[in-house]
């Protein structure tokens, strides 16, 4: 069973990062068996991972057709930071107040390595600090349900942040670290600000997208 799991996560990741970094194009259909063959991986791990990134409508599986990779648009985006804003202010607060010593470690050693990412302009390492900050804010906050809520949220959020980097004369990866500081600092209000701003960053790339 271990491996099984283990084997639908690394699905999971290299499927998202495909749709991340368009190797699979926004609009098209595939097949299950496609997807498998180009994983190298048998089917069951790959339509346990598809299951989960329909939940998080980054594909739509169409029953005998296919699985269709979404287009992504600004209007959505918009909307979910609505969501997302609230949402992850909280998650934000709570780790602050709840995290362990050693989850404060790992959070100033993530703060440093999404810089050097940034520094380095390796976008495939940045994503992975992306999901790393991700997890390790909502396991210090010790509260499972901010995972099924925030996961969707910033799954689509970094896909449309990548699709349009180009719009940014930034980069995020310094919001980033301000968050994980102040949440390892203790600090409950500058945590739910630096939260705050980087909401802010990503609805005004959005906005940018589209001359607002």
């Amino acid at each position: 069973m271990d491996s099984e799991i283990s084997l639908t996560d690394m699905a999971y990741e290299r499927l998202e990062r495909m749709i991340i970094f368009e190797a699979l194009r926004g609009g098209a259909m595939y097949s299950e068996k496609q997807l498998a063959e180009r994983l190298d991986m048998g089917r069951t791990p790959v339509r346990e991972a598809l299951q989960k990134l329909a939940w998080e409508q980054m594909v739509v599986i169409h029953p005998r057709r296919g699985i269709q990779i979404p287009e992504v648009s600004v209007e959505n985006q918009l909307k979910l930071l609505e969501v997302r804003r609230p949402i992850e202010a909280a998650c934000v607060e709570l780790a602050a107040q709840r995290a362990t010593s050693g989850q404060k470690k790992r959070m100033l050693a993530l703060a440093e390595g999404i810089l050097v990412c940034s520094d380095n302009n390796d976008d495939e390492a940045f994503l992975t600090y992306l999901r790393d900050i991700h997890h390790l804010l909502v396991e210090a906050a010790r509260n499972e349900y901010f995972i099924k809520a925030m996961s969707p949220l910033q799954g689509l959020s970094r896909r449309f942040w990548f699709l349009n980097k180009e719009l940014d004369t930034g980069h995020p990866a310094n919001l980033h670290a301000d968050i994980m500081r102040t949440v390892a600092a203790g600090d409950r209000q500058n945590a739910r600000e630096a939260s705050d701003t980087l909401i802010s960053y990503l609805t005004q790339q959005a906005r940018d997208k589209i001359g607002m």
